[in-house]
């Protein structure tokens, strides 16, 4: 008996709007959380968040406890098909993906994967995330002297890149764009989030379908090519969807909240311009302090069993707070919620951990090192053109990010400031 009939039939595919029992992981005020997270992780590092439709839901934002999870296949599942009214007995139903499969399907899936994003293979890819940055700066500095970052260029960068690397035809890619930034607002409930991600698996099932027959030069005509009919289309396309859905809106988010948090200081883009190797540290820190991706993906407990104090009964969902593990002081310092670019070195887990880690995080460092660069040279004078409190950011979405993002391009003249 799966879970969806043994609690009542929930499906949160059919959720019109989530409990705000459940939100406090996903709200932030600016680009901090808001403040109730790190009062729980201090006090209950587990904690339980509410008890919803006969199951009890955690929250975990404690380092030590996060990173435990995240890498523990044998006490908890990510088979999410049972709460979005799929039947785990119909293959033709699933969910695709790797953050919602489970051993061994995952294993046999990642391994797929893996060879196409070594830092070897990726190494190929440097010239063309360097053009797509140029020419999008270029773009940026035709329309300016005012430029909205978030739209003409956080979000092109990746766009266009992953659309290579999965080898999506020109033809296809108006549609492709726009399948992203709703597969994370959960704003609309559950049906907005699984309705967009329907939808987004049946656009990439119909690339697959098609490069059946005529196999492409990116990744998805790579994967045909070697493994032919060893692997079914949902399963492939679920494979470019993780793709998709890993490296678009997460590295779009990450480019235009990092370039707000790097205006805040011109040092940042100075050290960016004048210390080798400095781009490095600030992007590691960016991925620490932003951690775009809130939570995990969810965690069901597979039996009864006590977590770090706490009583977890099977069939729970456990979600992992990696913003807020991100914050944590015991791993961190006393400074963990401030912005630091020559903080030590330390793992934060803005990519997950364990098997589920992002298998595309070398590539989402090599387009922040590349975009944060290239601004820094280009636009030495970076500085917001309003003020920030009049940004607006996502209020309730699994990838935060800002709205929009308009920027001063150069600094005015003098005459300019005069007038």
């Amino acid at each position: 008996m799966n879970r969806t009939t043994r609690k009542g039939g929930l499906d949160l595919s059919k959720m019109r709007m989530f409990p705000s029992q459940v939100s406090m992981p996903l709200r932030r005020h600016g680009v901090d959380p808001v403040p109730e997270l790190a009062k729980v992780r201090e006090a209950e590092p587990v904690h339980k968040l509410a008890h919803l439709f006969g199951l009890n839901v955690w929250v975990v934002s404690g380092h030590a406890e996060a990173k435990a999870v995240l890498a523990d296949s044998t006490n908890f599942s990510n088979d999410i098909r049972p709460l979005v009214g799929s039947d785990p007995n119909k293959p033709s139903e699933g969910i695709g993906g790797l953050g919602f499969t489970d051993p061994p399907d995952h294993t046999r899936l990642r391994k797929l994967l893996t060879p196409e994003f070594t830092k070897r293979r990726l190494a190929r890819l440097e010239p063309a995330i360097e053009k797509i940055v140029q020419d999008q700066l270029d773009l940026m500095e035709a329309k300016g002297p005012v430029a909205d970052i978030v739209s003409d260029f956080a979000f092109n960068v990746p766009f266009l890149l992953i659309a290579d690397l999965l080898g999506v035809e020109e033809s296809d890619r108006d549609r492709f764009r726009a399948l992203g930034p709703a597969r994370f607002d959960l704003s609309g409930g559950g049906i907005g989030v699984f309705g967009s991600a329907s939808e987004s698996r049946d656009f990439l099932f119909e690339i697959v379908r098609k490069q059946r027959k005529n196999p492409g030069d990116g990744l998805i005509g790579s994967i045909i090519r070697e493994q032919g009919d060893d692997i079914d289309d949902v399963e492939l396309g679920g494979l470019a969807d993780g793709v998709f859905l890993g490296g678009y809106e997460t590295s779009a988010s990450m480019l235009a909240l990092g370039t707000l948090v790097l205006m805040r200081n011109p040092e940042n883009f100075e050290r960016i311009r004048n210390e080798p190797g400095a781009v490095d540290a600030i992007v590691e820190e960016l991925l620490r302090y932003l951690t775009v991706v809130q939570v995990a993906f969810p965690r069901f407990a597979r039996h009864d069993q006590e977590l770090f104090g706490q009583q977890v009964k099977k069939g729970d969902l456990v979600a992992v707070s990696l913003s807020g593990a991100d914050r944590d002081k015991e791993v961190f310092g006393p400074d963990a919620e401030e912005f630091w670019p020559r903080r030590a070195p330390a793992a934060h887990l803005a990519f997950g951990h364990g098997m589920h880690r992002c298998v595309g995080a070398e590539l989402a460092r090599m387009e922040l090192r590349a975009a944060f660069s290239a601004l820094a040279h280009r636009f030495p004078d970076l500085s917001l053109a309003i003020p920030e409190e009049q940004l607006r950011f996502r209020d309730f979405s699994i990838v935060y990010g800002v709205e929009t993002l308009p920027v001063q391009l150069h600094a005015a003249e003098p005459e300019q400031v005069a007038g």
